[in-house]
């Protein structure tokens, strides 16, 4: 691991800084139950900015003539190392990855005012954290205790999220490199549930199978609690109890990413439970993926966010007219959302260290226009359908959800579609035959 592209960051945003001073903190950690803990995840804000691992740590970005990063952490503890693992402490760290200065996490509380104090602008996530909050106000009211002795407190306090979103937003090499193999994993698991798939098997089997898989080739784990949905299952757009058993000529729906460095992949396949679509699974499913293709073909520098999802509604809405369940034009169907009661969501989302990833989705301007695409993006293409059991369509059509989803990176040729999971019908009956 090399600290360079955290760094990079931190110094990015004290070119932003002015005489301000900005303060991160990472995740807590999180009791599950009684004294058993749920596994440690650091804040996503925090990781892009240090790459640093452990809990109880800060950040404390100081602008002005003389810049500088300072990491306050755990000091080392040999006793709690036995019982926890290894700790860098602060000398460690700030060599390790790359800060100026780095001090026990125990002194910052006496350091913050100093910190803060004679600074313009205060960068801070207010609304984020309740007890940060609190500490942030404590720290603005000691430094405006000792205003007698010349001291001032920051004139303004500004959302360091929205600094770091805008940032967040334009993935750098580094972040690519890590997504694209999490990429890979995500496929390889995907193509491992269908190979095992098989009538009789529990949903929470395939999650097994995915989870192996996942772990296998290095991942940390799942990106975001997965969808293993057998039949009617799918209908359900977040669907996470996996628990059902997988009938013979259903599809199921599996809506799964690993995480890989802190990055997250996104990916969803459907596929026939025996291996065989059915000829009305496989029209559904035909449509969603020419809708998919669509979608994808419409991600391009200059393109608005909006349109890859207009594309996929424009052939989302001719394959429910031509399954005559709308009637009347493509256009007025969009118009009217009528196409609405079989699908219900966007076709996508920025995709990073979180999986629906940080950075705004419209300009905020006056016109308030949706986000262009630029090189560096990434985002999700996941148009779908779904036939909710007792719905005003025909019951050959009952139970069938059909979702696809893959990452794709905007280039400056267009896009990129880096992950590799069996996409289409041939493609995927191939990978699940059992000569």
């Amino acid at each position: 691991m090399t600290h360079q592209p955290y760094s990079t960051r931190r110094q990015q945003v004290l070119d932003r800084l002015g005489n301000g001073v900005a303060i991160l903190a990472t995740a807590p950690e999180r009791v599950r139950n009684r004294d058993a803990h749920y596994p440690y995840r650091f804040d996503s804000y925090f990781w892009y900015l240090s790459g640093f691992p452990e809990p109880d740590a800060v950040i404390v970005l100081v602008g002005g003539d003389e810049p500088k990063s300072l990491l306050f952490c755990r000091e080392k503890n040999e006793e709690r190392e036995t019982w926890d693992g290894f700790r860098y402490g602060p000398e460690a760290a700030a060599t390790a990855f790359g800060f100026s200065e780095a001090h026990p996490i125990a002194s910052l509380e006496q350091q913050l005012p100093e910190l803060i104090a004679n600074r313009a602008a205060l960068w801070h996530s207010l609304g984020h954290d309740a007890d940060w909050d609190a500490r942030i106000a404590a720290a603005l009211n000691a430094v405006r205790n000792q205003g007698r002795s010349g001291a001032r407190a920051p004139g303004e306090i500004r959302d360091l999220r929205n600094l770091l979103d805008q940032m967040r937003l334009t993935k750098d090499a580094h972040e690519i490199e890590i997504m694209r193999r999490a990429a890979d994993i995500a496929s390889a698991g995907h193509s491992r549930a269908m190979r095992a798939c098989q009538p009789g098997m529990a949903e929470y089997e395939l999650e097994a199978e995915l989870g192996y898989e996942f772990r296998r080739r290095g991942a940390d784990g799942h990106a975001y609690t997965p969808i293993v949905a057998g039949g009617a299952n799918a209908c359900i757009l977040h669907y996470v109890e996996n628990n059902k058993l997988l009938a013979n000529r259903s599809l199921v729906l599996i809506d799964a990413g690993c995480e890989v460095g802190g990055y997250a992949s996104d990916i969803t396949r459907t596929f026939p439970v025996n291996g065989r679509f059915s000829p009305e699974q496989r029209e559904v499913y035909e449509i969603v993926l020419a809708a998919q293709q669509a979608a994808i073909a419409a991600v391009r520098p200059g393109a608005s966010f909006t349109d890859y999802h207009q594309a996929a509604l424009g052939v989302l809405a001719q394959g429910l007219i031509d399954l005559k369940l709308i009637t009347g034009s493509v256009d007025g169907a969009i118009e009217s959302e009528a196409y609405k009661p079989w699908y219900m969501h966007r076709t996508g989302h920025w995709l990073g260290l979180d999986v629906h990833d940080a950075g705004e989705y419209k300009t905020g301007t006056a016109d308030d226009d949706w986000v262009r695409l630029a090189p560096g993006m990434v985002l999700t293409v996941e148009p779908g359908l779904y036939f909710r059991p007792g719905s005003d369509v025909p019951k050959h059509l009952h139970g069938i959800g059909v979702r696809v989803e893959d990452d794709v990176l905007v280039t400056s040729e267009g896009c990129s579609v880096y992950t590799t999971a069996p996409r289409t019908v041939a493609e995927i009956e191939e990978v699940m035959r059992h000569d």
